[in-house]
This record gives structure tokens, sequence and C-alpha cells, in this order.
């Protein structure tokens, strides 16, 4: 079993991790697919989760994200045990995640968009029977989510005339609106042009500054720049972790996965 590192960034204690865990595992069967993984996301920080093809990336999402019970180990979102908990629970106490696939209505305008997301957090999602001019009074907060996004003067096209990155923009308008405490984006890059990729990375990193912040990425170039910590799993278990300068200087990482994901990034 490989030892897990102990260095943190120097300035980890002056903030707080929002979610934590520790000992996570998962067994499909006879196959460990997550065995012993430590992890904690602090508020104000991005973390990345990064590895070859299957080095249970996607797992130890699904299990922060409650989407899979872990076969051991504990998970803590904000002082409290989630690790029994249900994804719904867990979305109400303010953890939000994205998925790999764009998850917006095309057919709805942008600004129809956030506001559908904005009716949670303003206890108006029960109120179905209301027209939709009710939700009127939701457009100051649409318009100034979609602003800080980037989206504000296309607020009135529909999601389906957006590019895949601007759909993706959206996605985080959309997710913004529900206050999260810890936002977990898996793959936020994923199949974009190198435009709206520093789009994204910028929306990312202006993001993180409210909230604690986890994604799974592929593109090495963005997690260096934008990245505060790095965890770097191999075959399920944590191979390193730090900053950039330190993980990326490990052989063992430049082996198991820069070596092998010779991409270009």
């Amino acid at each position: 079993m490989i030892t897990h590192p102990t260095a943190a960034p120097a300035d980890a204690g002056a903030t707080r991790a929002v979610l934590s865990a520790r000992g996570l595992a998962k067994r499909f069967g006879s196959f460990l697919a997550v065995n012993n993984v430590d992890i904690d996301v602090h508020h104000g920080r991005i973390h990345a989760l990064i590895g070859p093809n299957g080095a249970g990336k996607s797992t130890v999402f699904n299990l922060l994200t409650k989407f899979l019970k872990p076969t051991a180990g504990r998970i803590v979102l904000d002082g409290t045990d989630i690790t029994a908990m249900d994804p719904a629970c867990v979305a109400r106490m303010g953890m939000v995640r994205s998925f790999q696939i764009s998850a917006t209505f095309g057919d709805m305008t942008l600004l129809d968009n956030v506001r559908v997301a904005l009716q949670r957090p303003n206890s108006l999602y029960h109120q179905f029977w209301r027209s939709l001019t009710s939700l009127d009074r939701l457009n100051r907060q649409a318009m100034e989510l979609l602003d800080r996004v980037g989206l504000a003067d296309m607020a009135h096209l529909r999601a389906n005339n957006l590019s895949y990155g601007r759909k993706r923009a959206l996605e985080i308008a959309t997710t913004l609106a529900l206050e999260p405490r810890v936002l977990l984006l898996d793959e936020p890059l994923a199949g974009m042009g190198q435009e709206d990729v520093e789009h994204m990375a910028s929306l990312i990193k202006s993001v993180s500054r409210d909230c604690a912040l986890l994604m799974v990425e592929h593109n090495l170039k963005v997690v260096g720049d934008i990245s505060d910590e790095i965890t770097v799993l191999q075959r399920g278990e944590i191979l390193a972790r730090g900053d950039y300068a330190t993980v990326s200087a490990d052989p063992r990482v430049r082996e198991a996965y820069m070596g092998s994901e010779d991409d270009g990034h």
C-alpha cells in the first residue's frame, strides 16, 4: 500500500474544511475500486482530483456526492456526518454537483433556466400552480448570476443556441443559484475549445472564492493554473497530494499519469 504524503498547503490552517472524507473505500464484488482515501475541500480553495483512466476519480466523486454508498470510511459536510445520508438531503445542506453532460433546459431562455434554479432558495419550488409571471421577482437575481458567468447579454436566447462551453457556464449559473457551500464539478472543461476553456477556467476560479470547490479534471494545464491543492489517484489509492509544483515533480506521478496521458495538456 502507498504511504500517503503528509504535506499540506502552507496556508491550509487559515481555511476550514467544508467537506472531508477519511478512510473512504468502495468495493464492487471482489474489486476494490477505492481504498483508504482521505480528502479535505476547503472554503475559498480549488481542490483538483486527477489520475489516469481507471484511477478511481469518478468513484470517489460519486461517493462524496452520495450517488454511491461507501464500503468503508466517513464523509463529513460542515461538521455533520453525511455518510449514510441520501443525495437529496445532502443537496439541501449545500452540496451541489455538476455532471459531465451539460444539464440545461434547451428550449428555455437562459433567464428562465436560472429562474427555475432560483425557485428552491426562494421557497417557490412547491408553488407549481402559479403562472410564470410570478417568477418575475427573481429576474434581478437571475440577471446578476448570468452577469457573473458572462452571459447577461444572452439572457433572452434559448439555451439550445449556446456553444457547448457557454452551456457549461449557464450550468454554473444555475448551480450558484442554489447557494452552494461546496461545489463539485465533474470534468467541467471536457469537450471545449480553447476559448471556452479559458473562459471556464477563469469562471471556476472566480466561483471558488465563495465556496469550497472540488473538480475532477483531465486538463493538466488548467489544473496547474487554478488549483490550490491536487490529489492524484492511482488504482483507487492516493499516490500524491499537494500543490501543482509538488505533484508534478513527483516521479511516481510522472510515470503513472503525466507520462501516460500525453494529450498535449
